[in-house]
Protein backbone atom coordinates (compact mmCIF):
# COMPACT_ATOMS: atom_id res chain seq x y z
CA UNK A 1 0.00 0.00 0.00
CA UNK A 2 0.94 3.91 -0.80
CA UNK A 3 0.17 5.45 2.62
CA UNK A 4 -0.15 9.42 2.65
CA UNK A 5 -1.59 12.59 4.34
CA UNK A 6 -3.00 15.27 2.92
CA UNK A 7 -4.13 19.02 3.58
CA UNK A 8 -3.00 21.75 5.20
CA UNK A 9 -0.29 21.74 7.90
CA UNK A 10 -1.32 20.67 10.95
CA UNK A 11 -4.94 19.30 9.65
CA UNK A 12 -3.69 16.77 7.24
CA UNK A 13 -6.05 13.68 6.80
CA UNK A 14 -5.09 10.08 6.03
CA UNK A 15 -5.39 9.08 2.33
CA UNK A 16 -4.45 6.19 0.34
CA UNK A 17 -3.16 6.04 -3.48
CA UNK A 18 -4.63 2.85 -5.22
CA UNK A 19 -2.88 1.01 -8.01
CA UNK A 20 -4.82 2.90 -10.59
CA UNK A 21 -2.82 6.21 -8.91
CA UNK A 22 -6.39 7.46 -7.61
CA UNK A 23 -5.77 9.30 -4.21
CA UNK A 24 -8.45 7.60 -1.60
CA UNK A 25 -9.94 9.05 1.67
CA UNK A 26 -9.11 6.83 4.50
CA UNK A 27 -10.53 9.06 7.27
CA UNK A 28 -13.83 6.82 7.52
CA UNK A 29 -11.50 4.11 8.75
CA UNK A 30 -8.22 5.10 10.35
CA UNK A 31 -7.61 8.40 12.31
CA UNK A 32 -4.55 9.05 11.12
CA UNK A 33 -1.23 7.38 9.51
CA UNK A 34 1.05 6.69 12.37
CA UNK A 35 3.07 4.61 14.70
CA UNK A 36 -0.51 2.77 16.61
CA UNK A 37 -1.72 2.49 12.82
CA UNK A 38 1.40 0.62 11.83
CA UNK A 39 1.75 -1.33 14.71
CA UNK A 40 -1.69 -2.37 14.62
CA UNK A 41 -2.19 -5.33 12.03
CA UNK A 42 -5.85 -5.16 12.21
CA UNK A 43 -6.36 -2.11 11.28
CA UNK A 44 -4.06 -2.42 8.31
CA UNK A 45 -6.03 -5.21 7.22
CA UNK A 46 -9.11 -3.00 7.65
CA UNK A 47 -7.75 -0.42 5.08
CA UNK A 48 -6.69 -3.50 2.60
CA UNK A 49 -10.00 -4.71 2.83
CA UNK A 50 -11.81 -1.44 2.32
CA UNK A 51 -9.65 -0.76 -0.89
CA UNK A 52 -10.24 -4.34 -2.39
CA UNK A 53 -13.74 -3.71 -2.05
CA UNK A 54 -14.24 -0.56 -3.73
CA UNK A 55 -15.31 1.58 -0.89
CA UNK A 56 -12.85 4.04 -0.28
CA UNK A 57 -14.05 7.39 -1.31
CA UNK A 58 -11.47 9.48 -4.16
CA UNK A 59 -10.02 12.80 -3.58
CA UNK A 60 -9.45 15.42 -6.01
CA UNK A 61 -6.09 16.20 -5.90
CA UNK A 62 -6.15 19.66 -7.57
CA UNK A 63 -4.18 21.77 -5.86
CA UNK A 64 -4.35 19.02 -2.58
CA UNK A 65 -1.19 19.67 -0.91
CA UNK A 66 0.93 16.28 0.25
CA UNK A 67 2.10 16.67 4.01
CA UNK A 68 4.46 14.31 5.47
CA UNK A 69 3.33 10.70 5.12
CA UNK A 70 3.68 9.82 8.94
CA UNK A 71 2.04 11.53 12.24
CA UNK A 72 3.64 11.67 15.53
CA UNK A 73 7.20 10.65 14.84
CA UNK A 74 9.05 9.52 17.48
CA UNK A 75 12.46 9.83 16.79
CA UNK A 76 14.80 9.96 13.45
CA UNK A 77 18.07 8.13 13.89
CA UNK A 78 20.28 9.03 10.80
CA UNK A 79 23.38 7.28 9.84
CA UNK A 80 26.10 8.88 8.02
CA UNK A 81 28.82 7.95 5.58
CA UNK A 82 26.73 4.77 4.41
CA UNK A 83 27.63 4.36 0.92
CA UNK A 84 30.85 3.27 -0.46
CA UNK A 85 30.41 6.17 -3.51
CA UNK A 86 30.18 8.83 -0.82
CA UNK A 87 32.66 8.39 1.68
CA UNK A 88 34.78 8.36 -1.68
CA UNK A 89 33.89 11.64 -2.82
CA UNK A 90 34.06 13.46 0.69
CA UNK A 91 37.65 11.75 1.22
CA UNK A 92 36.60 9.66 4.68
CA UNK A 93 37.43 6.34 5.48
CA UNK A 94 34.44 3.69 5.27
CA UNK A 95 33.34 3.46 9.32
CA UNK A 96 33.96 0.08 10.65
CA UNK A 97 30.58 0.44 12.41
CA UNK A 98 27.29 2.78 11.56
CA UNK A 99 27.43 6.34 12.01
CA UNK A 100 24.72 7.84 14.55
CA UNK A 101 23.20 10.99 14.52
CA UNK A 102 19.51 12.58 15.14
CA UNK A 103 17.25 14.77 13.85
CA UNK A 104 14.36 16.04 15.40
CA UNK A 105 11.45 15.38 14.43
CA UNK A 106 9.91 18.81 14.27
CA UNK A 107 12.23 19.15 10.61
CA UNK A 108 9.77 17.03 9.37
CA UNK A 109 7.88 19.00 6.56
CA UNK A 110 5.75 17.61 3.23
CA UNK A 111 7.92 16.39 0.12
CA UNK A 112 6.98 19.63 -1.83
CA UNK A 113 7.11 22.27 1.29
CA UNK A 114 9.45 25.47 1.01
CA UNK A 115 13.20 24.78 2.61
CA UNK A 116 14.51 27.36 4.62
CA UNK A 117 18.14 28.48 3.98
CA UNK A 118 18.94 29.03 7.67
CA UNK A 119 20.17 32.27 8.53
CA UNK A 120 24.03 32.91 8.15
CA UNK A 121 24.19 29.85 6.06
CA UNK A 122 26.89 29.44 3.54
CA UNK A 123 26.57 25.84 2.94
CA UNK A 124 23.56 24.03 2.61
CA UNK A 125 23.81 21.14 0.71
CA UNK A 126 21.47 18.63 -0.21
CA UNK A 127 21.08 14.46 0.43
CA UNK A 128 18.55 11.96 -0.88
CA UNK A 129 18.08 9.06 1.53
CA UNK A 130 16.23 5.94 1.71
CA UNK A 131 13.83 6.65 5.35
CA UNK A 132 13.14 3.00 6.82
CA UNK A 133 9.96 3.33 8.86
CA UNK A 134 9.47 0.93 11.96
CA UNK A 135 6.53 -1.23 12.71
CA UNK A 136 6.95 -2.83 15.14
CA UNK A 137 8.83 -2.37 18.83
CA UNK A 138 12.58 -3.35 18.54
CA UNK A 139 15.03 -4.02 21.13
CA UNK A 140 18.13 -6.36 21.03
CA UNK A 141 17.08 -7.60 17.82
CA UNK A 142 19.50 -10.61 16.74
CA UNK A 143 19.37 -11.47 12.56
CA UNK A 144 18.77 -9.38 9.18
CA UNK A 145 15.68 -11.27 8.98
CA UNK A 146 14.04 -10.03 12.20
CA UNK A 147 15.08 -6.74 11.64
CA UNK A 148 13.22 -6.73 8.17
CA UNK A 149 9.83 -7.97 10.09
CA UNK A 150 10.18 -4.78 12.48
CA UNK A 151 9.87 -2.59 9.30
CA UNK A 152 6.45 -1.26 8.46
CA UNK A 153 7.50 0.16 5.16
CA UNK A 154 9.97 2.74 3.86
CA UNK A 155 9.57 6.70 2.44
CA UNK A 156 11.50 9.26 0.10
CA UNK A 157 13.65 11.52 2.91
CA UNK A 158 15.55 14.99 2.08
CA UNK A 159 18.47 15.07 4.75
CA UNK A 160 19.17 18.61 4.10
CA UNK A 161 22.41 19.67 5.85
CA UNK A 162 24.26 22.86 6.84
CA UNK A 163 27.77 21.71 6.50
CA UNK A 164 30.01 24.42 8.32
CA UNK A 165 27.39 24.10 10.79
CA UNK A 166 27.97 20.19 10.99
CA UNK A 167 31.56 20.06 10.42
CA UNK A 168 33.28 23.23 11.09
CA UNK A 169 31.48 25.06 14.36
CA UNK A 170 32.66 22.28 16.51
CA UNK A 171 30.63 19.55 18.71
CA UNK A 172 28.37 16.86 17.17
CA UNK A 173 27.01 16.80 13.45
CA UNK A 174 23.57 17.83 14.90
CA UNK A 175 23.72 21.76 14.61
CA UNK A 176 24.10 21.16 10.84
CA UNK A 177 20.81 18.57 10.50
CA UNK A 178 18.32 20.42 12.78
CA UNK A 179 17.44 23.57 11.21
CA UNK A 180 13.59 23.71 10.29
CA UNK A 181 12.50 22.12 7.46
CA UNK A 182 15.35 20.22 6.98
CA UNK A 183 13.76 16.82 6.30
CA UNK A 184 11.61 16.68 3.65
CA UNK A 185 9.34 13.25 4.36
CA UNK A 186 7.30 11.28 1.85
CA UNK A 187 4.96 11.45 -0.79
CA UNK A 188 3.90 7.84 0.46
CA UNK A 189 4.90 6.04 3.16
CA UNK A 190 5.40 2.13 1.03
CA UNK A 191 4.27 -0.71 2.71
CA UNK A 192 7.31 -3.36 3.34
CA UNK A 193 5.21 -6.06 0.91
CA UNK A 194 5.90 -3.58 -2.00
CA UNK A 195 9.45 -3.14 -1.14
CA UNK A 196 11.15 -6.66 -1.60
CA UNK A 197 14.93 -5.84 -1.80
CA UNK A 198 15.55 -2.53 -0.11
CA UNK A 199 19.29 -2.79 -1.35
CA UNK A 200 17.76 -2.93 -4.92
CA UNK A 201 16.69 0.68 -5.45
CA UNK A 202 17.71 3.78 -7.11
CA UNK A 203 18.04 7.61 -5.92
CA UNK A 204 18.21 10.38 -8.08
CA UNK A 205 18.41 13.82 -7.00
CA UNK A 206 18.28 17.26 -9.22
CA UNK A 207 19.28 20.81 -8.43
CA UNK A 208 17.86 23.20 -11.09
CA UNK A 209 17.24 20.58 -13.28
CA UNK A 210 21.02 19.45 -13.63
CA UNK A 211 20.90 15.41 -12.32
CA UNK A 212 23.90 15.57 -9.15
CA UNK A 213 23.01 12.11 -7.35
CA UNK A 214 22.10 9.01 -9.59
CA UNK A 215 22.99 6.30 -6.95
CA UNK A 216 21.88 2.74 -5.24
CA UNK A 217 21.02 1.39 -2.61
CA UNK A 218 23.42 -1.55 -3.36
CA UNK A 219 25.99 1.05 -2.70
CA UNK A 220 25.72 0.99 1.25
CA UNK A 221 28.03 0.05 3.44
CA UNK A 222 25.48 -1.27 6.28
CA UNK A 223 21.95 -2.22 4.39
CA UNK A 224 19.05 -1.85 6.20
CA UNK A 225 19.00 -4.73 7.74
CA UNK A 226 21.69 -4.59 9.42
CA UNK A 227 21.28 -0.63 10.06
CA UNK A 228 17.83 -1.91 11.95
CA UNK A 229 19.35 -4.65 14.47
CA UNK A 230 22.30 -2.66 15.12
CA UNK A 231 20.44 0.44 16.35
CA UNK A 232 18.12 -2.26 18.38
CA UNK A 233 21.82 -2.72 20.25
CA UNK A 234 21.51 0.80 21.44
CA UNK A 235 18.16 2.00 21.71
CA UNK A 236 14.40 0.58 21.58
CA UNK A 237 12.83 1.69 18.32
CA UNK A 238 9.32 2.24 18.29
CA UNK A 239 6.20 1.96 15.88
CA UNK A 240 6.50 5.13 14.18
CA UNK A 241 10.22 6.08 14.53
CA UNK A 242 12.25 6.43 11.02
CA UNK A 243 15.37 5.50 10.29
CA UNK A 244 17.31 7.94 7.59
CA UNK A 245 19.78 5.31 5.97
CA UNK A 246 22.25 7.65 4.54
CA UNK A 247 23.19 9.60 1.08
CA UNK A 248 24.73 7.94 -2.36
CA UNK A 249 27.64 10.42 -4.16
CA UNK A 250 26.74 13.51 -5.65
CA UNK A 251 26.38 16.26 -2.73
CA UNK A 252 27.87 19.46 -2.82
CA UNK A 253 30.23 18.94 -0.33
CA UNK A 254 32.11 16.64 -2.32
CA UNK A 255 32.68 18.49 -5.52
CA UNK A 256 35.36 20.87 -6.61
CA UNK A 257 35.32 24.63 -5.23
CA UNK A 258 33.53 26.73 -5.73
CA UNK A 259 31.21 24.52 -4.08
CA UNK A 260 27.46 24.85 -6.07
CA UNK A 261 26.03 25.03 -1.98
CA UNK A 262 22.03 25.51 -2.01
CA UNK A 263 20.99 29.38 -1.84
CA UNK A 264 17.19 30.77 -2.19
CA UNK A 265 15.64 30.13 -5.38
CA UNK A 266 17.00 26.82 -5.73
CA UNK A 267 14.49 24.68 -6.50
CA UNK A 268 15.68 20.79 -5.76
CA UNK A 269 13.44 17.30 -7.00
CA UNK A 270 14.79 14.08 -5.91
CA UNK A 271 13.26 10.27 -6.31
CA UNK A 272 13.39 7.13 -5.10
CA UNK A 273 12.80 3.94 -7.66
CA UNK A 274 8.78 2.95 -6.48
CA UNK A 275 9.11 5.32 -3.43
CA UNK A 276 7.66 8.75 -4.99
CA UNK A 277 8.91 11.98 -6.27
CA UNK A 278 9.84 15.06 -4.09
CA UNK A 279 10.49 19.08 -5.39
CA UNK A 280 11.05 21.65 -3.09
CA UNK A 281 11.75 25.45 -3.59
CA UNK A 282 14.69 26.93 -1.43
CA UNK A 283 13.57 30.14 0.57
CA UNK A 284 15.46 32.54 3.20
CA UNK A 285 14.59 31.43 6.35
Amino acid sequence: MKLLRVGTAGAERPALLDAEGTLRDLSGVVPDVDGPLLADDDALGRIRAAADAGELPALDATGLRVGPPLARIGKIVCIGLNYHDHARETGAEPPAEPVIFFKAADTVVGPNDTVLVPRRSTKTDWEVELAVVIGRTARYLESAEEALAHVAGYAVAHDVSEREFQIERGGTWDKGKNCETFNPLGPWLVTSDEVPDPQNLSLKLWVNGELKQDGTTAEQIFPVAEVVRYVSQFMTLYPGDVINTGTPAGVALGEPEPKPFLRAGDVVELEIEGLGRQRQEFKDA
